[in-house]
């Protein structure tokens, strides 16, 4: 069996919610891999990644609580 119940497949006819398209896990992923490169070469590199990474998740983060909580109130939170 492939592990998926008539509970994981959501009912004909129901919206599927997709997240919006969003920039946000490309700059997140800049300020990591700045990061982390700067530790090697330049350091100022490093605090620029990290506040580039730090920022970016925070945005994304409320960003996303603020997607969920527009979901209908019917629409379970698993």
């Amino acid at each position: 069996m492939s592990g998926v119940t008539e509970h994981d497949v959501p009912p004909v006819g129901e919206e599927v919610h997709m997240p919006a398209s969003s920039i946000l896990p490309l700059i997140n992923a800049a300020g990591l891999a700045s990061t982390i490169v700067g530790l090697t070469t330049i350091h100022a590199l490093s605090y620029i990644g990290i506040a580039v990474f730090l920022v970016s998740t925070v945005i994304w983060a409320v960003k996303a609580r603020r997607e969920l909580d527009e979901l209908p109130l019917e629409h379970g939170h698993h």
